[in-house]
């Protein structure tokens, strides 16, 4: 009897677990005015910068290049996957409401992992461009031409579609009973599992092995095309030739680094270890320095990209 008013319990909360309520930065509250005005101009340089950046690598003779092109399209995909979360948290922040549907929650964790994934992809393309680019510089033009460009674009935004819209799928399929409170800035798995009322185990395996395949083989990948690179750079005779070459990489580098460093401490770290708070510091790194260094790596220890740049400013 007691286990038949459980289960009529959960039936009943999972009835009205039509909408959550996303707790975000709530514990602090004399800073809700502060959070908003930093994290608008967070975002409106984010979509300022990459929007320079897609207008730059667009209009100028220049940059019409396989490394531009791949970087035009980072840049709109950065804008992308930045729109998917801080939106919603700069209304949070003001209206001070919380509440998000069920399906909307649902939409923005597929969209969320839908960019990341297409980031991550991206990522290893124009890490393949550049061992190209050094170690085969006469077939360069050859073998990264438009078509080949397109084509390696087109695969990083669609490859991981049908398999992230399957593990979305399964996520909102769990039973939610209550509480709703997702202690997290934007739905995402990890802040959800506690939601569950039913064994999360197969579904945590799940999103590991779709993590595994757009996540960790993407930095493998890129890891080895690095280990390419700097095994050729270190082969060319000339001090300033190596010190081209690199640089040519740097910017590359470094936006891997912020991308992927900040991601992996943030899913790869043991629950335990990890404080809702440290949890939604990671989130913001991840979800907005990113987006935000890009255009700045990119134009700062970029000698093209500051003469576009130039070019452009003055009209």
């Amino acid at each position: 009897f007691h286990r038949q008013k459980k289960n009529q319990m959960a039936e009943n909360n999972l009835t009205n677990m039509m909408e959550f309520i996303l707790l975000g930065f709530s514990d602090l509250p004399n800073l809700q005015g502060f959070l908003f005005g930093i994290f608008s101009i967070i975002y409106l340089s984010i979509l300022i910068g990459n929007g320079l950046l897609i207008i730059i690598t667009k209009t100028d003779p220049a940059l019409h290049t396989a490394m531009y092109f791949f970087l035009g399209n980072f840049s709109f995909l950065e804008i992308c996957y930045t729109s998917v979360t801080m939106p919603r948290m700069l209304a949070d922040l003001w209206t001070q409401k919380r509440t998000i549907s069920f399906i909307a929650c649902a939409i923005q964790a597929c969209f969320l992992y839908i960019f990341g994934g297409a980031e991550c992809l991206l990522l290893t393309v124009m890490a393949y461009d550049r061992y190209v680019a050094i170690s085969k510089p006469l077939y360069y033009p050859l073998i990264m031409n438009h078509k080949v460009c397109v084509q390696l674009v087109v695969a990083s935004w669609l490859t991981e579609v049908p398999a992230l819209i399957g593990e979305t799928y399964q996520i909102f399929s769990m039973n939610f009973c209550g509480p709703n409170k997702i202690n997290h800035i934007f739905c995402d798995a990890p802040p959800l599992f506690p939601l569950a009322c039913t064994d999360t185990y197969k579904v945590e395996v799940s999103v590991h092995v779709v993590a595994l395949l757009f996540v960790i083989i993407p930095f493998l990948l890129i890891l080895a095309s690095y280990i390419k690179i700097i095994t050729t750079i270190l082969k060319l005779p000339s001090t300033s030739g190596r010190a081209k070459a690199f640089s040519t990489c740097s910017s590359h580098l470094m936006v891997v680094f912020f991308f992927y460093g900040s991601g992996s401490i943030a899913y790869l770290q043991p629950k335990s270890g990890q404080s809702s708070g440290s949890s939604k510091v990671l989130a913001l790194f991840y979800t907005i320095v990113t987006p935000v260094f890009n255009p700045l790596i990119y134009s700062l220890r970029n000698k093209d990209v500051i003469a576009a740049l130039r070019k452009l400013l003055p009209k």
